[in-house]
């Protein structure tokens, strides 16, 4: 179980965001953070399997490295504050729709859908929208979606493609460039708590129809 350990460690490491204070208290990260975090995805992995048998059983292969790639990035600190997971179809880095999970310092992240869209995957998933836009608006129009989640998330673009333009007098969601659900709550309620699995399960259960819908403009079969 998740316990105020969690938190405290990550609350230290914002404040000692370095590789020698990462190594004294290695120990605490294996047994107090990414251990409970583990147990975690564990106990979610049997349903998500049961809804998608593409994804992976195996919580480590869910979870994201608590190490992050600076090679790009400005902030050269070489960890993240937050330990994340993510369980799609084929592998947590798909291209498919998924299900992820994020729990840092004091908050649970909790979200669904498409993140990362290449332009020919966009193409699919805007032309399945076109052709069949009233099942998407029931889907982020439902009350267990709108209670949970509030609306559907993504970056939008300027301008589509003018096939598209007749569709887009209907829904401006198909200007979207990502289509996902995100749902943010406090971690302190959960500490030592059997009901943490089951909070996160009822959100997935709301991306659920999402996740089917977008999973639909990849079948090309």
């Amino acid at each position: 179980m998740i316990t105020s350990s969690y938190t405290a460690f990550f609350k230290e490491l914002a404040r000692n965001n370095n590789k020698e204070w990462f190594h004294a208290n290695k120990k605490r990260y294996e047994n107090e953070v990414k251990a409970p975090f583990l147990d975690l995805l564990d106990n979610l992995l049997p349903n998500l399997t049961e809804w998608d048998d593409r994804i992976l059983p195996d919580a480590k292969k869910a979870m994201f490295r608590i190490n992050k790639d600076v090679r790009f990035s400005k902030d050269k600190t070489p960890y993240h504050n937050i330990l994340k997971a993510g369980f799609s179809p084929n592998g947590k880095k798909s291209i498919l729709p998924g299900y992820y999970l994020g729990i840092d310092a004091t908050s649970i992240h909790v979200g669904g859908g498409l993140f990362m869209l290449r332009p020919p995957e966009l193409a699919l998933v805007r032309n399945h929208i076109a052709k069949d836009i009233v099942a998407l608006t029931k889907i982020v129009e439902a009350s267990s979606f709108t209670q949970n989640f509030g609306r559907l998330k993504g970056e939008k673009s300027k301008r589509l493609d003018k096939s598209l333009l007749p569709a887009a007098e209907k829904t401006n969601l198909i200007y979207n460039k990502q289509f996902y659900a995100m749902a943010e709550f406090p971690l302190e309620p959960f500490y030592n708590s059997d009901e943490l699995g089951g909070e996160i399960l009822n959100h997935f259960k709301a991306i659920k129809p999402l996740n089917t819908y977008l999973s639909q403009a990849f079948d090309l079969s």
